[in-house]
């Protein structure tokens, strides 16, 4: 079903090349075929229609950068390729696919700080920072973003105590800044940080039994030696509950 979409917004993006909407139309159907073919372990084919993606909603942002909506689709382009770099064992590359999503993250939270969704965006940009850099080894780096993380989905967290997701995103946040102080020999800081995820995860269960547990792995990281290897990179698991237009 995708193969024909796509073929349609092409020719429609071929016969009017100054229509926003089918450019961006041709580029999301890069995108969707770029997801279906990750999903299939088809990497280098998800990596080439990401970038035919990438390539289309980078002439939209450049065109109207006041646009936030087309700003996030780049950002989101960037952040899939990097992903898929990640996947591949190729670290670096996907830095710099997440160093271009970064960027325009902080553009957008720093033009509207009221946004929730920027804001979440930016810490995810963070968050994805941590992941590689601890895949790397480079522990100091790896902190100093998951902490960025921590501080922006602790002021989430704190503006909407009844967003459960937002909660448990603080548990997980702390749950990594452990990790990291555990890898680092510091075990006081460790359990400290540890103790954090695990009382918002108690309170969670406790209200709800059926949400997921972010820090079932509690005990047994302190139980363990702190020199352990390094967790592969890993992706956020979703997009901001809500996301202006």
């Amino acid at each position: 079903m995708l193969k024909p979409s796509l073929a349609i917004r092409e020719r429609l993006a071929k016969a009017d090349p100054g229509n926003a909407g089918w450019q961006r139309d041709l580029g999301t159907s890069h995108g969707k075929i770029g997801d279906v073919r990750r999903a299939q372990g088809d990497l280098s084919s998800a990596l080439e229609s990401y970038r035919a993606s990438l390539a289309i909603l980078e002439r939209l942002a450049k065109a109207d950068p006041g646009n936030a909506g087309w700003q996030r689709d780049l950002s989101v382009s960037h952040n899939r390729i990097g992903e898929v770099l990640v996947e591949q064992g190729n670290l670096p590359a996907a830095l710099e696919s997440y160093r271009s999503s970064l960027a325009i993250t902080e553009r957008l939270a720093k033009a509207d700080p009221g946004n929730a969704g920027w804001q979440y965006d930016l810490g995810i940009s963070n968050e994805r920072f941590g992941n590689v850099f601890m895949a790397q080894g480079n522990l100091d780096a790896a902190l100093k973003h998951y902490r960025v993380r921590n501080e922006i989905i602790s002021r989430l967290a704190k503006a909407d105590l009844g967003n459960a997701e937002w909660q448990r995103d603080l548990s997980v946040s702390h749950n990594k800044i452990g990790d990291v102080l555990l890898s680092q020999g510091n075990l006081p800081e460790a359990l400290t940080a540890y103790k954090a995820g695990f009382a918002i995860a108690d309170r969670l269960a406790m209200a709800d039994p059926e949400m997921p547990d972010g820090n079932s792995t509690f005990p047994s990281r302190m139980k363990g030696s702190a020199s352990r290897s390094s967790p592969r990179a890993t992706s956020p698991r979703r997009s901001p509950p809500t996301r202006p237009h």
